[in-house]
């Protein structure tokens, strides 16, 4: 067994060398590239990053603490602050984070109001499936409402036909960081006692009357995805203001285990060997008792540090964002066959990506226009699955539908997204427009 001496005088000289070559490393490794159209990569979503993190991913490897430690305890407490709640649980993804809100729901620690199978969930029928596949796996059943055609989120007006005796929670993302009324929704929730689950995983930045979206619901959560706003590679976050729900989420995560000690501590409530719960004997091991269905959803250390590193520029990535969105809603305001995004009134986008939809009537129809920016380079993305019933994935749940879902299928066949992400700078956002036009263009003259 080897003698830890990190904390050694030669040991701390050689991190320090080591960090500063790191940076050394970086301005020789990186440097800021020249965009030519039709020659460079025109991503969709990217890294944007510099030495610092590389000196936090290096500085938390040195360590050799490979799973939770000091940078997600200190990512955690920081994220909180910044977002605006008291709570932030560190999870391998947002998906992850998803999982867990929902399956906290589901604790016997919350009595009636727990979700139970047979539930139901107002959910968005357009969206990504990692919002609704927590619903289906905690044996509820996803109750799917249409979309708006400008926010592309949820139609909150259907909400009330959604409703039936059997419904226990709302869980929809703000599509693409444009916010939906989460005032309106936490007041519907109140009204009939349900819990509010916010997926802001594309959204981080968004607010409505000034204020983040995420903090208004029960549960909140994030993706750090590289796409998204700041990333850790991969990650997620819950987020919440209850210390309850925060234990509930935590034990969802490890492994389902009643211990709330933090990793690598032991003995934090005082009594490890003086508990009973369930048939187990007096005494057992609390560090090995579970009360929850969980899972190990952790990330690691190393991740943590490169979120730490990008957090210290969260509002500077959110600031790119919407200037690029506002550059592109400029640049291509006068096209007449497009159908651009708008903002709903007291809403503040923290654009995820720019949603373009195809009017009828248009020279060109969406796949084409998306495959002759593929052909230049330009990257694209549709909106997630689009109708989500008719993805194979869903063809055998159980699931209630509120009307017909026009606008989803809508979405599914008219509408794709290009980048906002910090990493486009105007020649970018400039080309990505012009080619839109000359496909469209071009398109005509072919036929």
């Amino acid at each position: 067994m080897l003698r830890d001496k990190s904390s050694s005088a030669e040991a701390q000289a050689l991190r320090d060398d080591i960090l500063l070559r790191t940076r050394r490393y970086f301005r020789a490794a990186y440097e800021e590239r020249t965009f030519t159209p039709d020659e460079d990569v025109v991503p969709v979503s990217g890294r944007t990053f510099d030495e610092s993190e590389f000196v936090a991913l290096v500085d938390a490897s040195l360590d050799f603490w490979l799973t939770t430690g000091r940078y997600a305890e200190r990512f955690e407490k920081e994220f909180a602050r910044w977002f605006g709640v008291r709570e932030c649980v560190l999870v391998n993804s947002g998906s992850s984070a998803n999982l867990c809100a929902i399956m906290a729901l589901t604790s016997p620690e919350l009595g009636e109001r727990r979700l139970r199978p047979g539930d139901e969930v107002i959910t968005a029928a357009a969206g990504f499936p990692t919002t609704v596949n927590p619903i289906v796996q905690a044996g509820c059943i996803p109750v799917f409402v249409d979309s708006e055609l400008t926010t592309y989120n949820a139609d909150l007006s259907q909400f009330s036909r959604a409703l039936s005796p059997k419904t226990k929670a709302v869980m929809i993302a703000h599509t693409l960081g444009n916010p939906y009324d989460p005032e309106a929704v936490r007041q519907f929730c109140r009204e009939h006692g349900l819990w509010m689950i916010e997926d802001t995983c594309d959204a981080v930045g968004a607010t409505w009357n000034g204020q983040q979206v995420g903090t208004f619901g029960d549960i909140a959560t994030v993706s750090f995805y590289p796409a998204h706003h700041l990333t850790m590679g991969e990650g997620g976050a819950v987020m919440m203001r209850s210390p309850k729900l925060r234990k509930i989420v935590e034990s969802f995560r490890d492994w389902g285990r009643d211990c709330w000690c933090a990793t690598g501590k032991e003995n934090t409530c005082g009594k490890r060997f003086d508990w009973q719960l369930g048939d187990l004997p007096h005494g057992y091991d609390h560090k090995y008792t579970y009360t929850h269905i969980g899972y190990n959803l952790k990330l690691t250390d190393m991740q943590a540090a490169i979120g730490v590193a990008q957090l210290a520029k969260v509002d500077h990535f959110i600031a790119a964002r919407k200037r690029n969105a506002k550059r592109l809603l400029g640049l291509l305001s006068e096209v007449r066959w497009l159908g651009l995004p708008s903002e709903a009134p007291g809403g503040s986008s923290s654009w995820f990506g720019f949603p373009i939809r195809v009017l009828p009537g248009a020279p060109i129809d969406r796949n084409t226009l998306v495959q002759r920016l593929t052909d230049r380079k330009i990257g694209t993305r549709l909106v997630f699955a689009g109708n989500l019933v008719r993805q194979p994935a869903y063809a055998n749940v159980a699931y209630r539908l509120v009307g017909e879902l026009p606008n989803a299928d809508t979405i599914m066949n008219d509408v794709f997204w290009v980048g906002t992400f910090p990493g486009l700078g105007d020649a970018e956002l400039d080309f990505i427009a012009r080619a839109i036009v000359e496909a469209a263009v071009a398109h005509e003259s072919s036929r």
